[in-house]
């Protein structure tokens, strides 16, 4: 079938900006989709109908258009963070074409000087302030896509919170356009230069371009596993940092990859699993309501308030979840069924890591490697601590840690 729908990216130029294939697939179109602000950009002799965007955003008008020739207005590059990627996945690649503009990020990298290659890019249009936290690092270079005009004043005041006040914060607002401007301020005087008489509000359609640098004490969490134990709420019910990063090491997130975290405690295997990598996903699974606080908390500050919670007891709040690559068992193992319905429902070629600190939770993991095989290790961690006026190892509880990788048939490859 040939392409019936172009999703056409238009930049804040608006339809004099747009290439000869963009214009003539305008034309051609017997209806174009879009915003009301992109929509008012269609010169008037253009015959086709205009139907502005449902709200809620429902993309099922469209689809239902597959007889006559359609078009999409979208901003910049319909691919980055745009309707065209939500499309995309939802088309066969021969009835989509896909008609870029220059990307917001593009015109930005280009105004700065920034190598778009080394500048980490991250959207907050319908996403949590919170997912910003992940990126703050002293030296990282982000782009910011803002939901609105507000959200440079939130972006500023999260990061003056997070210690990293001294940030160079440029605002740059209608790229492309005849209304472009750029506004710089340091994060922490961002909210001074907003409060000036005569300073003039943020428009709605902007980019943040962030140079972060930490105050002395920030906190600078690195992305590989093994974050501090202080860098989680918690009630002690915590895999301590050097079990938690061999942990995850045998978990092994790839990117895409969803883990089960089955008696999540304060989250952390989960947190960092997604910390891993931005497409990483994870479920966390806990039965205690302090404990879930503790995790919608620790996601927030950790900068993965994607994170899902379940609320519940595993096997029970196991039903309905999508099949995970990896689980990962911190508390529960003596729980009749825990064991088999997570290897079960875990995809072939996926991971099941699993700890244990009793002896009777020990006793359920070598069993089960009897039946099904795995590695079995045992982790012993000692710190020096305080003792008179000496020092002395003080050890943690030993933790028997089993591991098995389920094999991958037909259907997985």
């Amino acid at each position: 079938m040939p392409a019936w729908l172009t999703v056409v990216g238009i930049g804040d130029d608006g339809y004099a900006g747009l290439g000869r294939a963009a214009r003539r697939a305008l034309v051609e179109a017997s209806v174009v989709f879009g915003g009301e602000r992109h929509l008012a950009m269609l010169p008037a002799r253009l015959a086709a109908r205009r139907k502005a965007w449902a709200r809620p955003f429902d993309l099922a008008p469209v689809l239902e258009q597959r007889d006559a020739p359609v078009c999409v207005l979208a901003s910049g590059d319909p691919m980055l963070f745009g309707v065209g990627a939500t499309l995309a996945r939802q088309l066969p690649a021969g009835e989509l074409r896909v008609l870029p503009a220059p990307s917001s990020l593009s015109l930005a990298a280009a105004r700065l000087g920034w190598p778009l290659q080394e500048v980490a890019a991250i959207s907050l249009v319908g996403r949590p302030l919170a997912a910003l936290n992940a990126q703050f690092r002293h030296g990282a270079r982000l782009f910011v896509l803002s939901a609105d005009g507000d959200t440079p004043a939130a972006i500023a005041a999260l990061a003056a919170a997070r210690g990293f006040g001294p940030s160079r914060m440029i605002v740059l607002e209608h790229l492309g356009g005849a209304r472009e401007r750029m506004t710089e301020a340091r994060a922490d005087a961002w909210r001074d230069r907003a409060g000036r008489a005569g300073a003039e509000p943020i428009a709605a359609l902007n980019l943040v371009a962030l140079d972060c640098r930490a105050a002395p004490g920030a906190s600078n969490l690195p992305l590989t596993p093994g974050l501090p134990d202080d860098a989680y709420l918690h009630d002690g019910q915590l895999t301590k940092r050097d079990v938690r990063a061999m942990t995850l090491a045998r978990l092994a997130p790839r990117p895409g990859e969803l883990l089960w975290d089955v008696g999540a405690g304060c989250g952390s295997i989960g947190i960092e699993w997604m910390r891993s990598h931005p497409a990483c996903r994870a479920i966390a699974i806990e039965a205690n309501a302090e404990r879930q606080g503790f995790i919608e908390h620790n996601r927030d500050a950790l900068g993965v308030p994607g994170l899902q919670l379940v609320a519940g007891r595993a096997p029970g709040a196991l039903d309905g979840l999508p099949a995970p690559d990896a689980v990962f068992i911190g508390g529960g193992v003596t729980v009749p069924g825990v064991l088999d319905i997570c290897w079960q429902r875990l995809a072939g070629g996926g991971r099941l890591v699993a700890n244990a600190v009793t002896l009777q939770s020990e006793a359920v993991l070598v069993q089960w490697r009897e039946r099904h095989g795995g590695t079995l290790t045992r982790v012993a961690v000692a710190e020096a601590q305080p003792l008179g006026g000496f020092d002395a190892w003080r050890p943690a509880l030993p933790i028997t840690l089993l591991e098995i990788a389920k094999p991958r048939d037909e259907h997985d490859a």
